[in-house]
């Protein structure tokens, strides 16, 4: 009798598979091609996959925690619910007004996407609580009876978002309407405001809250089916879905807030990203993961990740805790193509999963970055252990078509096609770096998912980065986030409070969530091994528009709220790292008390298969780093690559999972965690 612990990532391309046996470390991984039409059937199908070639029994399987992209994809598609909002009398067209930020600040033509709801579809109710939480104007049984009854007359509606002005501070009146609805319309889906995102500024919390109305019945849906398939594969499994703050969720909770999953693989990455550092004694890494749609980036910092608290999906609006992930449209899928002005262009538009680049020999025609690589040499004949078989012939066909009308030759098209995409990720990072007072080339760069190692010498060239660190399994490194993970549930309470004054309000509102996280550890953290709660205060100068968060205290520790001068000191401390300045003089003010309590999940460490030497190439392959001339390569299976090994590019290392080249100006070294270092020669 094992337990066994399964991370399964939903990528655009793969869905990735990690298992985790807690007594002896072992550990198996496995791939297999998405189905985005049902994410599901490729989850079910590659599980029965796995075990068949591992042989682990479903009663064995303990814990399954899933990274989904289905709340990503819904907003992307606008494939969501009918829905309606509800809202205070007057504050209907706040969802529509938004920020009056045009989303292009040069493109006088691009408008924001529309609202999820249409304006008939808004409906309005005669209340009002005012900002010190005080009842303005009553929430009449009769205005709720009214409303009710508009409701059952209206065309089928799915979902129902309420947000209802200063409703974070008096939830009475949201809490009044939902449960008459529920009520009374029982099969239809109620999001309230005050629960989903209880805090100041109306737009972002109207939003976020109409976004999760948006994607509760397509999200459940899903979740309900998937749970009810995995219940009957793996009986005694607690399944746990991965949110974008960086911790696990229960399936009930992902049900009831689907919004908290519009990054759930992408965190998971960093997750991983982070453990991975952590045993290569790396602890400030920017993350490369590079997918068949997308790539991801997320800066760590002393083996943290960085959180944001508001993010644009799909041009939505979205204020919860999130890993801060900047993403862009370029993955190995991503597809080249001439633009109005004549010149090449690669991405956003991807191949996905179908039909795939052309050398995958799944239909797909058009010029990829997947298909400029093997074009170029870099990618072997066979990926995914022999589950995936390479055309050559076909990739230099798909690159011709690119290639003829800009009369270049196929090498150098295929060149331009990695050289922009390179360029794609370059500007990501900077959004993560360099645009918020970090230098890259203070940090290593860490490249995964199946396509990282393909690109991440020339992006750390292009950033002056001189260290690469690869993980033992870089294309399932989102799966093995997904293990990594803690239970973890996030509290906050607004409450505006100058920093020179009587700090009552702040304690009772510290004393509040405390309890709540309390309350959430003895319900959800039942069998973890053990749980923290962490206190963080948003503060700021008075007049600015944005506040920083500031943690206090450490894992572990009570939540315990310091004298003033010593949460001076740290918001100073935070200011200076994001700002790189401080002013003593001017008053300070905290806006929201947040609480993050984590319970933590029994882990053991991962028993990485031992490489064989020695390391001797299998092959060599002509491979293009520049237009002049091919140089013969080496290929080298990583199985063969022993800790302190030294050698120096051109290299090809190949591994089940993912390629990574090592161009003529970079070397390689495997530490003793088996992590591949490359130290790029010549970075600026």
């Amino acid at each position: 009798m094992t337990d066994w612990i399964v991370g399964v990532d939903v990528g655009g391309t793969f869905t990735d598979f990690s298992a985790r046996d807690l007594r002896t470390g072992a550990v198996h991984i496995h791939k297999r091609p998405s189905t985005p039409d049902d994410p599901s059937r490729a989850i079910l199908e590659g599980l029965g996959e796995l075990q068949q070639k591992t042989g682990i029994p479903g009663e064995d399987i303990v814990r399954f925690a899933h990274g989904t992209t289905v709340a990503t994809n819904a907003l992307l598609q606008r494939r969501g619910a009918a829905i309606r909002l509800i809202t205070t009398k007057g504050f209907r067209d706040l969802v529509e007004i938004g920020r009056q930020v045009r989303p292009l600040i040069y493109d006088l033509q691009e408008d924001a996407p529309a609202p999820l709801v249409s304006r008939s579809n808004r409906l309005e109710v005669t209340e009002r609580i005012g900002s010190r939480g005080e009842i303005v104007v009553e929430l009449t049984d009769a205005e709720i009876a009214r409303l009710v009854a508009e409701l059952k007359a209206a065309p089928k509606v799915e979902s129902i978002a309420v947000c209802l002005l200063f409703s974070f501070l008096n939830p009475v009146h949201e809490q009044r309407i939902a449960a008459a609805i529920r009520a009374a319309i029982p099969d239809v889906y109620v999001s309230i405001s005050s629960e989903v995102q209880p805090e100041f500024r109306e737009f972002e919390r109207f939003s976020t809250t109409l976004i999760n109305a948006f994607l509760q019945p397509e999200v459940g849906r899903y979740m309900e089916r998937l749970k009810g398939a995995i219940n009957q594969v793996a009986p005694n499994a607690k399944f746990g879905i991965f949110q974008s703050s960086g911790g696990l969720m229960s399936v009930d909770k992902a049900l009831e807030f689907p919004v908290r999953t519009a990054l759930s693989g992408p965190a998971a990455g960093a997750v991983g990203a982070a453990a991975a550092g952590g045993k290569s004694s790396i602890g400030d890494i920017i993350t490369l993961d590079i997918g068949g749609t997308s790539t991801d980036v997320c800066l760590i910092r002393d083996g943290e990740t960085e959180i944001a608290h508001v993010r644009d999906i799909a041009g939505f609006r979205i204020r919860l805790p999130m890993v801060d992930i900047h993403t862009v449209g370029a993955g190995g899928g991503s597809i080249a193509h001439i633009g109005p002005d004549g010149l090449m262009k690669v991405g956003p538009e991807s191949a996905g999963a179908v039909p795939g680049p052309a050398c995958y020999c799944k239909g797909g025609t058009k010029p990829t970055v997947s298909d400029a690589n093997v074009v170029l040499g870099r990618l072997p004949a066979s990926l995914a252990g022999g589950g995936l078989m390479i055309d050559r012939e076909k990739a230099v066909e798909a690159i011709r078509t690119i290639a003829e009308p800009l009369g270049i030759p196929v090498i150098k098209a295929a060149l331009g096609i990695c050289g922009i995409v390179s360029s794609n990720m370059t500007r990501a990072i900077r959004a993560v770096s360099t645009q918020k007072g970090h230098d890259p080339r203070d940090f290593a760069l860490m490249p995964f998912g199946g396509a990282g190692g393909l690109h991440a010498a020339d992006v750390a060239k292009s950033l002056g980065i001189r260290r690469i660190i690869v993980p033992i399994a870089p294309g399932i490194l989102c799966a093995e986030g997904l293990i990594e993970a803690d239970l973890q549930e996030n509290f906050v309470f607004t409450c505006r409070t100058p920093l020179d004054g009587s700090l009552a309000a702040i304690e009772t509102a510290v004393d509040q969530l405390d309890e709540q996280a309390k309350a959430w550890i003895a319900i959800e953290a039942r069998g973890a091994e053990g749980a923290y709660r962490l206190l963080t205060l948003d503060m700021r100068y008075v007049g600015q528009n944005y506040e920083l968060p500031v943690t206090l205290g450490q894992p572990g520790e009570e939540p315990n709220l310091p004298h003033i001068a010593a949460l001076k000191q740290a918001f100073f401390e935070a200011h200076q790292r994001s700002y790189g300045h401080v002013d003593r003089e001017a008053p300070i003010e905290i806006m929201n008390v947040r609480m993050k309590a984590v319970a933590r999940l029994s882990q053991v460490v991962p028993l990485a298969e031992k490489p064989v030497g020695p390391a001797k190439a299998s092959e060599y392959h002509d491979v293009w780093f520049d237009e002049h001339a091919s140089v013969s390569t080496p290929i080298y299976p990583r199985s063969t690559l022993q800790p302190g090994i030294r050698l120096q590019g051109p290299a090809i290392i190949t591994q089940f999972d993912t390629t990574t080249v090592v161009p003529p100006w970079a070397s390689l070294t495997v530490d003793p965690a088996l992590s591949l270092i490359l130290e790029i020669d010549d970075a600026q």
